[in-house]
């Protein structure tokens, strides 16, 4: 259908005459110059892209979409609670607002204050807020403020009662989260220098540069880091993490701890692993979730008192499933498993005897469980791709749970049907993958199927409600949802697998899934498209590079597609250990060799692709998809189109105003529609 139509060519992008020599090897980069963002002849060269785009959106069935979308999306949306005296704050949005508010409320089920609305805040709707911290007694309210899908925010301090700011102000920057010492008089945070990160502490009613420093000096710009006072108030608990070439395990994560009333020595938990470790506070002790000699993670105690290695005690050993996460709450520890990519979660005691399971309404995600160690009370979001957004009390004292939160404006999810499929790769390992589609599905090679991924940074990717899947289905699609190597889904090794000179696994692995979905007649190249963003940005332009004959389609959203420069971003110095660097002579072949901007070649016959990115993503440089856009227009001897659609507020982060996220939603599914010739 779409091919045959009529349009007008895309715009004439200047191309140089660029070659280096990078190890011997002449590398080309024709399009070099739409790097600089800001010259005049990008900024022309995007407007001509956006006039280009708008006739292969702006599609007879884009309204269709649009309508059901904002459906679907323009629900209720609430956030955790968190207890502060017998008050409940969170965040929440009604279904016409088009920004969070930050309220309280006395007691679970009291009358609601908006404490904080960032509805207000600005004329064009793009500013956003999210909880930065809450003192302890909740008198005072940190909370963030961010222009459009920029990464950094400022941070504001109001005084709850009389609901005024204070003149207490971080400056817009990277923040972590703001802890609160117990008798109010300041709060601990971490912020993300050009020299690397800082724990710092500011004193309420002092200026940030009297803000002292906690930790950090010696720290890199390859390094985050986070901060946290304990429960009890007696502990300050602060973790460091990087990713470089030299860490075995890709992810590594020291932790310290300082008694902070009087200031104390910093004593280091774990600091010589080349391990990730994390934890969180059991009054005077440390539970501690580790992957040091586990790759599939185990948990210590470790005192406080004796934080020495030789003192740590294994309570819960490594086992089959992977650990995510480990919360101490209401006296017991709260364990949730990744089994077969989803949520398991287990109670035990602070010795790790085990207590019972956590019973959950079918496979799908289980997240959070907030709240204290003194308190039973704690809270947790379960999802899935069948199953609404849910927020549970659950009483850690007697095992009861109860909904706090149902998302409403659901439509009747039983008549979808969820469906988990192994398929080999292209060396034998078994890869997961998530079907969700309607009922009684004919298996005719008909079903237009749009297949998803990540696979990296040990991040798994699990099933969860997804409006713009619905809609999918709805419209009789398949959404399918890879579980690739790179991830987290299988532990450390599984991450291992996917990482630096291994990671052409994980295009393997995506493309071995599209086979898998072909080859069992669920659909064909003509009716398959594929989307992934950020990291799933790089896999998918890996995938439409090495195999254009398998796909119709492709939505590509902040992506790293330049293999050669991705260590000179903003925050290129984080991927080194993930992808490796072009500089290093050991890692350039492998990043050359599967680099999309350096693998598209004239006179392919490309799928339909559309990029999308903004001027905000302050994450990966918007050049990637500037430059990728610009080469696959050139090279393709199709007449599939190559569209960038860019966003000038736009950035990494998903705070866009919730018409400006539907909007992009519905560009997507335009785009696909008309390709796939798929009717909403």
């Amino acid at each position: 259908m779409a091919s045959s139509d009529q349009f007008q060519p895309p715009p004439t992008t200047r191309r140089e005459d660029f070659r280096e020599i990078l190890h011997g090897v002449e590398v080309t980069d024709p399009y070099r110059w739409l790097e600089d963002g800001d010259a005049p002849e990008t900024r022309a060269w995007l407007s001509a892209q956006d006039e280009y785009a708008r006739p292969f959106l702006d599609t007879p069935m884009r309204e269709r979409i649009r309508a059901r979308l904002a459906g679907l999306m323009k629900v209720d949306a609430m956030g955790f609670p968190i207890e502060r005296r017998g008050y409940y704050f969170y965040q929440r949005r009604r279904a016409d607002d088009q920004q969070s508010v930050i309220c309280r409320r006395r007691g679970l089920h009291g009358d609601e204050e908006v404490l904080v609305d960032a509805n207000t805040m600005s004329a064009d709707g793009i500013t956003s807020i999210h909880i930065a911290g809450i003192s302890r007694d909740g008198s005072i309210l940190a909370y963030g403020t961010r222009h459009g899908g920029e990464d950094q925010f400022s941070i504001r301090l109001m005084e709850v009662a009389s609901r005024r700011d204070l003149p207490d102000r971080l400056p817009r920057g990277r923040y972590g989260k703001a802890s609160w010492k117990h008798d109010g008089s300041g709060f601990y945070y971490t912020v993300r220098t050009d020299e690397g990160p800082r724990v710092r502490f500011h004193r309420l009613g002092s200026t940030v540069s009297e803000d002292r420093e906690i930790i950090g000096s010696n720290w890199g710009p390859e390094r985050w880091a986070g901060a946290s006072v304990s429960d009890n108030g007696r502990y300050l608990m602060i973790g460091c993490g990087y990713r470089t070439a030299s860490t075995k395990s890709g992810d590594r994560n020291d932790v310290y701890f300082q008694q902070p009333d009087p200031d104390g020595e910093i004593i280091p938990i774990a600091d010589d692993l080349d391990a990730f470790s994390s934890g969180s506070d059991a009054d005077d002790a440390f539970i501690m979730l580790t992957n040091w000699q586990a790759p599939r993670r185990r948990v210590y105690r470790v005192e406080f008192a004796n934080p020495s290695r030789a003192n740590w005690r294994e309570i819960i050993p490594e086992g089959p499933a992977t650990i995510e996460s480990v919360a101490t709450v209401g006296g017991k520890l709260v364990v949730t498993y990744l089994e077969d990519v989803h949520s398991r979660v287990r109670v035990f005691e602070p010795d790790g005897t085990f207590v019972r399971d956590i019973e959950l309404p079918g496979p799908g995600v289980a997240a959070g469980f907030t709240g204290r160690w003194e308190r039973s009370e704690s809270f947790f979001y379960f999802s899935s791709f069948n199953h609404a957004p849910t927020i549970y009390r659950y009483d850690l004292a007697i095992g009861e749970r109860d909904v706090w939160w149902r998302q409403q404006g659901v439509p009747d999810l039983t008549q979808f049907a969820l469906r988990q499929v192994w398929h080999p790769s292209k060396d034998g390992t078994r890869i997961p993958m998530y079907l969700f589609h309607k009922r009684g599905l004919a298996l005719d090679s008909a079903r237009p199927t749009l297949l998803t991924g990540y696979g990296g940074y040990n991040i798994s990717v699990l099933p969860i409600y997804s409006s713009m899947a619905v809609a999918w289905v709805e419209a009789g699609g398949v959404f399918a949802s890879a579980n690739l190597r790179g991830g987290g889904e299988f532990g450390e090794e599984w991450h291992q697998a996917g990482r630096r000179e291994r990671k052409q696994n994980v295009f393997d692995d995506f493309i071995a899934a599209a086979e898998w979905l072909v080859a069992n007649r669920y659909t064909q190249p003509l009716k398959l498209a594929i989307a992934g963003g950020s990291n799933g940005g790089l896999l998918v332009g890996a995938a439409l590079t090495q195999r254009p004959d398998l796909f119709r389609a492709v939505i590509c959203h902040r992506p790293v597609l330049d293999m050669m420069r991705h260590h000179k971003d903003p925050m290129g110095s984080y991927w080194i250990g993930e992808y490796g660097c072009a500089d290093d002579a050991n890692d350039f072949p492998y990043l050359l060799a599967y680099s999309p901007y350096h693998n598209v070649h004239a006179g392919t016959r490309y799928p339909a692709v559309m990029f999308v990115t903004g001027d905000l993503d302050q994450r990966v440089d918007p050049m990637h998809a500037r430059k990728m856009a610009a080469i696959l227009q050139s090279a393709t001897a199709s007449n599939n189109p190559i569209v960038l659609h860019y966003r000038p507020e736009a950035g990494h982060m998903g705070t866009l105003p919730m018409d400006a996220t539907i909007d992009e939603l519905a560009d997507q599914l335009a785009f696909l529609s008309r390709e796939l010739d798929v009717s909403f």
